[in-house]
């Protein structure tokens, strides 16, 4: 557990700093007399949903293959005839070509069905740069991953594209960049430019290397290939589609499309603020869990289930109190423009659900990593067929609240579903006595800050209420040994302050 302790504790850390940057990045966008409207803001969120979904078709399953298959590459080949990375690749730019002239096809359909956001339908073909950047990222993130090089691949992902859109605020601060076309045409290869620096890394040091050559390993397993990235494909594309339906229903359905996704994405990265740690851990972890289930170690298994748990548990019912605490003093304290102040609604169940999803730890990657592929495409199913006519009903009743409360009720069934497959198979639960504990702490911190100084208002005092509520969560959490990771990590940092 000390790797994955090691490297979930830097790579959240720098998330945090992401977050920093895509704060910043929020504030430029959303701020009263800013460069760009809120339907430009939400131009990016609507990019980073439909490039999410080429990412998922284009893939076709090869980060699964990758992250299941790569300790069997690792233990029988050496390094210069390891053929997973060359064929992972390859396959991941045909089908990503294949995609790409199917889009060619689809201009039309997706102008008719987002006729009332004409930034979608101008900005179309820059959709493109960016979902191969994606797909070819997703996939070079997995090689990072069981290289235990999670550190790096965080930082591209969560620091370095936020600051790199920071820059191109800067330029257009200082009139570089002039018009939001432009921002957006450079903003689409992003991820590109970190695909390729993350791809020079690994095969510079000699973490992955381009062997084009059928190995005796892709030979043997090559059925079993097949089958894994076919479910696993159809799987991870229709949990995706389920995880974006609710930025392309709001584009498609409000008179204000975009404008109305500028709101959601708003409300969306505040939510990601508490799910920073999930990232981290998860990264961290399936290395050693696609490991554990090839050497049948499943202690290993349940230990990390576990405590990825609690400590995800902690972290988001934290991070969702200590927004909900702020939310409107910070949107007056730092002027952004006023009606993001309706997104607050959308946070409370978005945040929710996120909870939801941390508090059963890393039980989807462990389901991933295993033999049993097959479930996690009939769950993926379950929750679309659940979150896709749920998000259209309520999104049309009820307005931009209705699919984040679709999203927690969905999410909500899904998890569950696959917390009762892994009690039932493997006897394996999450829970403790702590995971309540950790959840009445965080009310209980609330509370107090709450009662104390809801009445007050101004950036003084808007640090004032964060750090009372992070002081007594941190004691609290410390003196209830909610985690036995913190004092580990407390006797760890003494040690080397005393040296």
């Amino acid at each position: 557990m000390s790797i994955i302790r090691r490297q979930s504790i830097i790579s959240s850390i720098l998330i945090y700093v992401g977050f920093a940057f895509g704060a910043l990045n929020t504030y430029l966008f959303t701020r009263e007399g800013g460069p760009f409207t809120k339907e430009e803001y939400g131009l990016t969120g609507v990019f980073m949903a439909i490039g999410s979904i080429m990412m998922s078709i284009a893939s076709l399953g090869m980060p699964a293959y990758i992250n299941k298959f790569f300790p069997y590459y690792k233990d029988h080949l050496p390094k210069n005839k390891n053929d997973q990375a060359a064929w992972a690749l390859l396959v991941s730019i045909i089908g990503f070509a294949l995609l790409s002239i199917g889009g060619l096809f689809m201009k039309n359909v997706v102008g008719r069905a987002f006729d009332n956001s004409p930034q979608i339908v101008q900005y179309y073909y820059w959709l493109f740069p960016f979902g191969l950047g994606l797909t070819l990222f997703s996939a070079l993130e997995a090689f990072a991953w069981h290289n235990h090089k999670s550190i790096l691949s965080n930082y591209l992902k969560e620091v370095q594209f936020r600051v790199f859109v920071t820059i191109l605020f800067v330029l257009v601060s200082i009139s570089v960049i002039k018009e939001f076309d432009l921002f957006i045409k450079i903003y689409s290869f992003l991820y590109l430019l970190l695909a390729i620096a993350l791809f020079i890394y690994l095969f510079s040091t000699g973490k992955i290397s381009l062997n084009f050559s059928i190995s005796k390993v892709t030979r043997r397993l090559f059925k079993k290939i097949l089958m894994l990235c076919g479910f696993v494909w159809g799987g991870t594309l229709i949990y995706n589609l389920a995880a974006v339906a609710d930025t392309i229903i709001i584009a498609g359905v409000f008179p204000d499309g975009a404008g109305m996704v500028g709101l959601f994405t708003f409300a969306q990265y505040l939510t990601s603020l508490i799910q920073a740690p999930q990232r981290s851990i998860v990264a961290a972890s399936v290395a050693h869990l696609s490991q554990a289930w090839k050497d049948k170690d499943y202690k290993k298994i349940n230990r990390i289930y576990q405590r990825s748990s609690v400590n995800q548990l902690i972290f988001s019912a934290a991070m969702f109190c200590l927004v909900w605490l702020n939310y409107n003093d910070a949107i007056d304290s730092f002027h952004l423009q006023a009606e993001y102040k309706v997104a607050l609604d959308v946070f409370l169940f978005m945040g929710l659900m996120r909870i939801v999803d941390m508090g059963t730890g890393v039980s989807g990657q462990i389901i991933a990593t295993s033999t049993f592929w097959r479930f996690d495409f009939i769950t993926g199913v379950i929750l679309l067929l659940i979150m896709l006519p749920l998000n259209w009903m309520l999104t049309m009743r009820l307005g931009l609240i209705g699919p984040a409360i679709a999203n927690l009720i969905s999410f909500s069934i899904y998890n569950f579903i696959r917390y009762l497959f892994l009690l039932r198979k493997f006897k394996m639960q999450p829970f403790t006595i702590k995971s309540l504990l950790a959840i009445l702490l965080a009310l209980a911190c609330y509370g107090i800050c709450y009662f104390l100084l809801n009445d007050k208002t101004g950036i003084v005092w808007l640090t004032t209420r964060s750090l009372l509520f992070i002081g007594l969560f941190f004691a609290g959490t410390y003196w209830l040994d909610l985690t036995p990771d913190l004092k580990i990590v407390l006797e760890t940092l003494k040690k080397r302050i005393t040296k």
